[in-house]
C-alpha cells in the first residue's frame, strides 16, 4: 500500500476541515473526489490484486463516479451544513447566481447543474466498467458491487429529476441483494 494514498485521504479530509466547501472550481471538485474516494479506491484495488495501471484507472474512475453520486444525493444535507460541492462553472452556466448553499439548492437552474454532474458520473461509471471487464471477476467483486449499487442510486436520482432534494434517495437491502444476484456478484 502506498503512503501517498493515505496522505491523499488526509488531504481530502483537510479540504473539508478548512471550512465548508462552497462552489469549488471543477478542478478543485475533481481533486476532492480523487482524494476522498479515488485514494481509498487505490488502496482497495491494490489489496484486491489489480495490476497497477488498471488499478489506478479503476480507482480514479469509480472513485469519482461514486463521489459525484454522493454529492448529488446529499445536496440538501450538505446545504444544511453550509456546503455546496457543485462547481461554480456549472452553476454560472445554468444561471445559478447566488451560490450560498441554501439559495443555490432552491434555484430552478440547479436541475441543469445536477444533470451535467450526473452525465459526468455516468461517463466515469462507464470508464470503470471498461476497466473491470479486463480484470478478474472474483478479485474485483467489491468494486463490481459498488459500481452496480451506485449506478442504480444515480438512476434513482435521475428519475426524481432533482425536484425534491430534501428527500434522501437510497436503495433498500432487498434491492441491493437483487442487484448482487442480477449481476452475478457472489
Amino acid at each position: 500500500l502506498a503512503r501517498d494514498d493515505f496522505l491523499a485521504i488526509i488531504d481530502g479530509m483537510e479540504m473539508d476541515a478548512r471550512g465548508p466547501i462552497v462552489a469549488p472550481s471543477m478542478a478543485d471538485l475533481r481533486l476532492y473526489c480523487a482524494r476522498v474516494a479515488g485514494a481509498v479506491g487505490l488502496l482497495c484495488v491494490r489489496i484486491f490484486g489489480a495490476p497497477r495501471a488498471d488499478g489506478i484507472a479503476l480507482a480514479d474512475a469509480l472513485g469519482e463516479a461514486v463521489q459525484l453520486t454522493n454529492i448529488l444525493r446529499d445536496i440538501a444535507e450538505d446545504a444544511g451544513l453550509g456546503r455546496l460541492y457543485l462547481p461554480r462553472e456549472l452553476l454560472a452556466l445554468h444561471g445559478v447566481k447566488n451560490t450560498t448553499p441554501m439559495a443555490a439548492m432552491r434555484d430552478p437552474g440547479l436541475a441543469g447543474v445536477c444533470a451535467e454532474i450526473e452525465s459526468l458520473a455516468e461517463q466515469r461509471f462507464a470508464a470503470a466498467q471498461a476497466v473491470l471487464s479486463r480484470l478478474s471477476r472474483s478479485n474485483m467483486r467489491p468494486a463490481r458491487l459498488i459500481l452496480v449499487v451506485y449506478e442504480r442510486l444515480l438512476q434513482r436520482l435521475h428519475a426524481g429529476g432533482y425536484r425534491n432534494l430534501e428527500q434522501r434517495v437510497s436503495l433498500s437491502k432487498a434491492e441491493k441483494l437483487w442487484l448482487i444476484a442480477r449481476h452475478g456478484i457472489f
